[in-house]
């Protein structure tokens, strides 16, 4: 797979995560520490950042999603940048979206 030369190829990666959180709260604290330290601009933000804090310790999906980095999966990869994306965190069994061949 190529694409004339100059012109990028975009490209859908799929991933699924199983994570086993033995320390939900360890989790929480480092999703709200990394908040903090955010260069987020809070005024223009729908909450402040202690209702926001708030809200990352009372919910652990919420927590481990913030803490993902999707740019540090291909940070060491040449000519590859993300240009967007969509994740989230489910408790349970995996969907079957995300089971080899997705299901169907």
């Amino acid at each position: 797979m190529s694409g004339d030369e100059g012109t990028p190829i975009v490209v859908q990666l799929y991933c699924r995560f199983e994570l086993v959180v033995p320390d939900p709260d360890a989790v929480t604290r480092h999703a709200v520490a990394r908040l903090r330290e955010a260069d987020i601009d809070w005024p223009t933000e729908s909450q402040t950042l202690d209702e926001a804090a708030a809200e990352m310790r009372t919910d652990l999906l919420q927590s481990l999603a913030g803490l993902l980095d999707p740019d540090a999966a291909v940070h060491d990869m040449p000519g590859v940048e993300i240009r967007g994306g969509r994740w989230w965190a489910e408790s349970g069994p995996g969907s079957e979206r995300f089971e080899p061949g997705f299901g169907g």
